[in-house]
């Protein structure tokens, strides 16, 4: 049985990956696909206490801490989940991977990308996403809207530099690799993101 594919959603604050995966999980399952729905960081009994130490955890946790517990909680996931429904020829929908680390520890935290492209490379042995949605929204409206939802995690209660340089981080991706990042305007309202989900979701061997 050949793999399965592997596609995640990335993007700052607000960006409405929620509403998005959604879309994106019915669109797949419509076309007869067997589909898995998961999160990073979390996705396992280990990677969701992981979680909750890094959204809810002290604030001044070191970045090298908060790196390595990030890649942790993707090994598990990796092991238990991720390359399991992959080798069962499953469709694995993620919402965050590890552009999530180079994005947010990376250009956010100030961690070298050396650090982590070798972290990467142990732990994911050249798996990588087939096709990446970077839903990009203006970072001042993606923190009203996150605003609205409901009280901030230790990472929604950064200044505002913090998420220009993960969203000019995340757009920057997109630029180095347009086959697999694809560029949602997050900031249109819900049938223009799906049209473009479609879109994108269309270009894909189903």
């Amino acid at each position: 049985m050949s793999r399965g594919l592997f596609i995640t959603l990335e993007g700052g604050e607000g960006a409405g990956k929620t509403t998005s995966l959604a879309f994106v999980r019915a669109f797949l399952e419509q076309a007869g696909k067997n589909v898995l729905v998961t999160r990073e960081p979390g996705g396992t009994p280990l990677g969701e206490k992981i979680r909750e130490l890094l959204l809810h955890g002290q604030d001044d946790m070191h970045v090298d801490s908060e790196l390595l517990l990030m890649f942790a909680a993707r090994a598990e996931h990796l092991a238990r989940v991720i390359r399991p429904a992959l080798a069962t020829g499953a469709v694995v929908i993620c919402d965050r991977f590890t552009d999530a680390t180079y994005a947010y520890q990376g250009a956010g935290r100030g961690a070298p990308d050396a650090r982590i492209r070798i972290l990467e490379d142990w732990l994911q042995q050249g798996l990588r996403p087939d096709l990446t949605l970077l839903l990009d929204i203006p970072v001042e409206r993606g923190l009203v809207r996150a605003g609205k939802r409901s009280a901030p995690d230790r990472f929604e209660r950064e200044q505002i530099d913090f998420f220009k340089r993960v969203r000019a981080a995340y757009l920057a991706m997109a630029v180095r690799e347009p086959q697999r990042v694809r560029v949602i305007d997050a900031a249109q309202d819900i049938p223009k993101v799906q049209r473009q989900l479609r879109a994108a979701l269309e270009t894909l061997p189903l």
